[in-house]
């Protein structure tokens, strides 16, 4: 039954038609008609989570979510579902929240209505079998296995733990073999019944959500939605409500003190609030983050950045639902930061009472709102598949005509309401969890479902007032009306209909390329600018600074910049291999001025030793804390060592970074941008001459003057982009035990290189990764478990183009899962080979299809080329041309392609395996290093002996214009 769609608010700029249906079983569905598509995509929010799990079977619910992909009653057979939407272009997932549960794929068009029906049997009759009950159990725990060392996880549970115990928030929601299986068994129950029970009591229409997002017409689908999910039961059952705070008053001003995995402090400050979501077109919340989350001079962090206690500072509301929900205010510390943490707090508190004393004003509110009406008004078109996740989530909370707005959209300026949301806010309901490894030893308690320590006292009134009374005596005050704010949002006529970006001009200096806006048509423009400087990667001194150069630009500019990022426009400066890359994107109107601010900022550079001491403060947590990553980060670091010529280690980097002053910048600086070439790329809203202009401009800061900044490149000093090449038929391994001994994850990363860019070849390896990467996560994954990360990808470093076997375990060793995955492409052969000519046929288009996907926004188109031009291949034509190699290619040629490259003992095939052991694995590490290798294979040593006895392959990236070496 339709119920309209012209109600629904929908962006001025939107021509993509809308209608609400609602089925006779009660099912409320969002039709989204965009004749324009080239995916069509589909999201389900059920009405229950993690809060409705039963007591001791912690995880029922996202136990669920993972079983309902296995198989339906009328598709039995397992995998089925998530084979057929990846070999259609399509991908799948789904997650599990407080209160709902989102299943989620998109495809490509032709089969839409095929893989729909395929997704409605998730919610009409699913096949639970026992063997994939117990062995989807083993995948949930190794999800929580890759979650237990990870800092976020940890101190979210710690927050929950820190809660009344007899309300659903305090809940663990992921689930373990312990609660899924240890303690159930140990009950008597089966948690396959209880499963399955669970799916019957919650899995009803009423309940669900659902948005459809196709070319078709409303009336098609809404024929097409009628017939599919008509058969999903209604159980009439009741919205899952628990009314009452998760916090009493023995959970309210308190401090936490925890201690993280990794090195650094942080302090969070909570507050219970009344949810957000009941006013939310007057963003009480929003209207307080923006100001207590303010960047500029007069704010808090401003003030905190000030005197080197604080890195980055975050504000808003965070976890709620309708009936609760927090205020969360996050502050990255410094050291001296850590030791001022009263202070922090006093100064927190002390803005907190300058914005009771100036009241709520109206100026503020109205600027926010109207930055939010440009934002929601000229938003970029995002991929299907996030657009409709992003609504099914909005439709359990708004009323339907706000579906799309969700809460982007304040609009009632109701000062009684913020001043209602800011006395909660208060020194008596505040909640400080205080993050620091300096605790270890001190914390008397653990968390049982993460092992984390901590320790929890009140902190009085009384107490806070004094912090209050002794933090520093700054001149704290409101944000300035922002001059950034967009007033000329019109359209340029590009009267150039460039389709490809074309190389305007090029000089010894620079090289200027440039895409006019022919496709999205909004007010907005994208500026990239390479700077390409060969002292910035000589040693691992450089590497280092360069990284502290490109960090203290942005903090230099933060407190300017900021308010053009409040206002839509965005910039980034960061280090790159050759030197440092400057970004800025949005709003064309006032783009330039921000632009102009960056590059003078570049110029003039001085280096601020305070603000150096800071910045190398944070570098040396952040390569301290590489032993904390995920093993599979480390193997895909160590591949990326070996591969990459002119890198260097972070164990090094380290080493120098604690002898550095900022003298050493101040020397550096000059001397790195003494020899330059700069890359650069306009593109959207701006018209020729306006991008010369800024190329110009942009030409003459550095190399123009009395005493120019930068010289030209000589021609020998080009940098390039040279990659490993590994020996045919050669088998190469690298094992080493993981950095953290504490992590029971072992990690692989079984990379096959197979060729410098080719468009017959790359199309051959695209589509048997499509045809191998389901195959591949079915087997190693939902069969064999060897672990939840379990990927199958296609690898690209500068050109050179392979494929990578990513998979991290607790189960088995690398080695173990080495000959998991040859014995896998032994399986594939035969399929390969007996594959019918239609599916190879369907793969093809599915693989075409995907390739000819319309770009979304100015940010996928740019990133796109800029690709090109930053590996030096220059093919903007690669889709129509690799579109053209594939509708060439042959069955045969796919085999042979197979036969030669990735087959096991290929004749040209060149493997490079990176095994990480996790510590129960440690033990292999020895046995697997004394084992006697075949003719074949090579155990490497010392990663740099190898790189310098290889060969490199050619860069692409040579002198000006990119000349092929």
């Amino acid at each position: 039954m339709a119920v309209g769609g012209d109600e629904i608010v929908k962006p001025r700029t939107d021509k993509r038609e809308y209608r609400r249906i609602v089925l006779s079983n009660s099912l409320q569905v969002l039709l989204i008609s965009d004749p324009e598509t080239d995916k069509s995509s589909a999201s389900m929010s059920v009405g229950v989570g993690a809060f409705s799990d039963p007591v001791g079977l912690e995880g029922l619910a996202h136990f669920l979510e993972h079983m309902l992909f296995y198989a339906s009653d009328k598709y039995p057979e397992e995998d089925s579902y998530s084979k057929y939407i990846s070999e259609h272009g399509g991908k799948t997932n789904a997650f599990t929240a407080s209160e709902k549960t989102n299943y989620y794929f998109d495809v490509n068009n032709d089969c839409f209505e095929d893989a729909l029906d395929r997704f409605a049997q998730f919610f009409i009759k699913p096949l639970m079998s026992a063997d994939a009950t117990t062995r989807e159990i083993k995948a949930v725990d190794s999800e929580n296995q890759k979650n237990l060392l990870s800092d976020i996880w940890r101190m979210n549970q710690l927050q929950k733990h820190v809660s009344s115990e007899g309300h659903p928030y305090h809940k663990f929601s992921t689930g373990n073999w312990d609660t899924l299986e240890v303690r159930p068994k140990a009950k008597g129950l089966d948690t396959r019944q209880e499963l399955i029970k669970f799916y019957e009591e919650h899995y009803s229409a009423n309940l669900m959500h659902l948005v459809i997002y196709a070319k078709e017409s409303l009336d098609q689908l809404q024929g097409i939605i009628e017939e599919k999910f008509q058969a999903i039961q209604n159980h009439e059952k009741s919205c899952f409500s628990f009314p009452g705070q998760p916090c009493s008053s023995e959970h309210l001003q308190i401090l936490v003190r925890a201690v993280p995995i990794q090195q650094g402090h942080k302090l969070s400050m909570v507050w219970p609030i009344t949810p957000g979501i009941l006013h939310y077109k007057e963003g009480p919340a929003r209207y307080l983050g923006h100001l207590i989350g303010h960047e500029a001079e007069g704010s808090v962090f401003y003030v905190l950045k000030t005197l080197g206690w604080a890195t980055s500072l975050s504000a808003g509301e965070g976890d709620g639902t309708k009936e609760f929900s927090f205020f969360n205010v996050s502050i990255d510390l410094t050291d001296a930061g850590h030791e001022h943490m009263q202070d922090v707090v006093g100064l927190l508190f002390k803005y907190i009472l300058l914005l009771q004393q100036s009241g709520v004003c109206k100026w503020i509110f109205d600027e926010l709102a109207a930055v939010c009406q440009t934002e929601f008004h000229y938003q970029d078109k995002i991929p299907p598949i996030d657009y409709v996740v992003r609504i099914s989530s909005h439709m359990q909370k708004y009323p339907p005509e706000d579906w799309l707005v969700g809460s982007s959209l304040p609009s009632n300026f109701n000062p009684g309401t913020i001043q209602m949301f800011l006395d909660q806010l208060s020194q008596e309901s505040v909640r400080i969890f205080w993050i620091s490894k300096n605790f270890e030893g001190e914390a008397n308690m653990v968390e049982p479902w993460y092992g984390t320590a901590y320790s929890i006292e009140k902190v009085p009134t009384s107490m806070i007032q004094n912090w209050v009374q002794s933090a520093p005596d700054k001149n704290l005050h409101l944000p300035l009306p922002n001059v950034f704010v967009p007033t000329d949002l019109s359209v340029k006529d590009a009267k150039e209909k460039v389709v490809l970006p074309t190389l305007l001009r090029k000089s010894s200096c620079l090289s200027l390329w440039y895409k006019p806006d022919t496709m999205f048509f909004t007010p907005k423009a994208y500026i990239k600018i390479d700077f390409s400087c060969p002292l910035a990667s000589a040693s691992p001194e450089a590497s280092v600074l360069k990284d502290i150069f490109a960090r203290l630009l942005m903090d230099y500019l933060n407190e300017y910049a900021y308010y053009a990022q409040v206002a839509g426009l965005y910039y980034g400066i960061g280090k790159t291999n050759s030197g440092f890359q400057v970004t800025v994107l949005g709003y064309n109107h006032k783009l330039r001025i921000l632009l102009e601010t960056v590059i003078e900022k570049i110029a003039t550079f001085k280096v601020d030793p305070d603000r150096f001491a800071v910045i190398k403060e944070t570098v040396m947590k952040e390569y301290e804390n590489y032993k904390f990553q995920q093993p599979y980060q480390q193997a895909m670091y160590y591949c990326s060592l070996i591969l990459q010529d002119q890198t260097w280690p972070w164990m090094e980097e380290l080493e120098v970074l604690s002898q550095l002053q900022a003298d050493d910048l101040a020397r550096f600086t000059p001397m790195m941008m003494s020899r330059a070439f700069l890359e650069c790329y306009i593109a959207g809203n701006i018209e020729r001459d306006e991008a010369e202009s800024i190329s110009t401009q942009i030409e003459d800061a550095f190399f123009k003057g009395p005493k120019p900044i930068s010289q030209p490149l000589f021609s020998s000093q080009h940098l390039t982009n040279r990659v490993v090449k590994l020996d045919r038929g050669m088998d190469y391994i690298y094992p080493v035990e993981g950095l953290n001994t504490k992590d029971e994850n072992s990690a692989l990363v079984h990379y096959i290189q197979v060729h410098r860019d080719d468009f017959k070849l790359n199309v051959k390896l695209q589509l048997f990764g499509l045809l191998a990467k389901q195959a591949a996560f079915h087997q190693l994954r939902s069969v064999e478990q060897l672990g939840y990360i379990t990927v199958l990808m296609q690898r690209n470093d500068s050109g050179i183009r392979g494929l990578q076997f990513i998979i991290q375990s607790t189960v088995k060793g690398p080695g173990q899962i080495d000959l998991r995955v040859k014995n896998f492409l032994s399986m594939y052969e035969s399929k390969l080979r007996e594959m019918s000519n239609d599916e190879f046929k369907s793969n093809v288009n599915a693989l075409i299809d995907m390739k000819l996907e319309k770009l979304k926004n100015l940010r996928e188109e740019s990133s796109l080329y800029w690709r090109e031009i930053s590996d030096g291949t220059l093919k903007f034509d690669r889709k129509e041309c690799e579109v053209a190699a594939l509708r060439q290619l042959t069955q045969d040629e796919l085999l042979e392609f197979f036969n030669d490259y990735i087959k096991v003992d290929a004749p040209q095939k060149r493997t490079l395996s990176i095994r990480v052991y996790g510590s129960p694995h440690s033990s292999e590490l020895a046995a697997d290093r004394s084992e006697q290798l075949p003719p074949n294979c090579f155990e490497i040593g010392d990663i740099f002996t190898f790189r310098r006895s290889q060969p490199l392959y050619g860069s692409f990236r040579g002198g000006v214009g990119h000349m092929k070496l």
